[in-house]
């Protein structure tokens, strides 16, 4: 058993943190989540304060929005950082900055602690199904102490390198996803204006080599109209940022990755960034004159 704190109890860190308590650990939350009563049903003992709760664990896990909510949470007045005990991990599960992921380390670690940003990919089916892709960076000792926890929490765990490696492959992980998207919204949509059921060029391209994850689940999400937020279009649009942000500082031009940018930069505009990621078909719909619902 591990005396676990668990920060960021959304729609994927909610799961992910009931699986750890599931499974034996000692999970420490924050009382000011919405999820607290919950999660207390299941054992977890609540502080009031991130420096008391950090104060409490041996392992801290962070699952929050973006960069600034991680520096907040660790930094910030009365953060993890202020009640750190020797030798503390925190392990960082939010899709982050890799280069501010280095200097957060960097603070850690001066302050008696171990790093490791593990950010991960299958929405909140796989923080559900407890199948998540994990991808690590840190030190060896670090991984090893994070990875028991991971086999809770995901299917496919991969240690990548030093810390700040997790997050650049999420990145990489976040332009595949949404160009895949707009890969499939294209392809639905080009099959329904031509007169063909997009529910049945689905199912027969299933079998084929364009088969893909994205095909499978927000191919029908497409076709059913179901936008219900596993991740918020708001989300990867911050994600594709990230990108495009390292791709100019590297000198790389990622030309298609701006184009998906900028139909997730269109959804919020039009109101619909708290929608699924999949709902960027409404974007290629509305550019195509022609909508799946048609």
């Amino acid at each position: 058993m591990t005396t676990i704190g668990f920060i960021g109890l959304g729609i994927m860190g909610k799961p992910m943190a009931t699986h750890l308590a599931r499974a034996g650990h000692d999970l420490h939350i924050s009382n000011a989540s919405g999820a607290a009563a919950e999660l207390k049903g299941l054992g977890a003992r609540g502080h009031d304060s991130l420096s008391d709760l950090a104060a409490a664990c041996e392992v801290v896990i962070l699952m929050v929005p973006d960069t600034p909510e991680v520096e907040s949470v660790l930094f910030g007045d009365d953060g993890v950082v202020a009640g750190l005990a020797p030798g503390t991990l925190v392990i960082d599960m939010s899709s982050i900055d890799p280069i501010a992921t280095r200097d957060f380390a960097g603070r850690v670690r001066a302050a008696g602690g171990d790093y490791v940003d593990a950010p991960v990919s299958g929405g909140e089916v796989g923080a559900k199904a407890a199948t998540l892709t994990i991808m690590a960076g840190g030190s060896a000792e670090g991984f090893a102490r994070a990875l028991p926890l991971f086999k809770v929490m995901g299917g496919n765990i991969t240690h990548i390198g030093d810390v700040g490696a997790g997050q650049t492959c999420k990145v990489a992980n976040q332009i595949i996803v949404a160009l895949n998207i707009a890969a499939v919204g294209e392809a639905l949509i080009f099959a329904s204006k031509a007169g063909a059921d997009p529910a049945r060029v689905r199912e027969a391209l299933l079998g084929g080599f364009a088969s893909s994850k994205v095909l499978e689940v927000h191919g029908e999400r497409m076709i059913e109209r179901n936008f219900d937020p596993g991740f918020r279009m708001d989300l990867h649009l911050k994600d594709l940022s990230l990108a495009l942000q390292g791709a100019e500082a590297l000198g790389l031009s990622l030309p298609q990755t701006a184009f998906c940018k900028q139909l997730l930069a269109s959804a919020r505009e039009a109101g619909e960034g708290d929608l699924d990621h999949s709902a960027m078909v409404r974007q290629l719909e509305r550019l195509a004159g022609h909508s799946l619902a048609d």
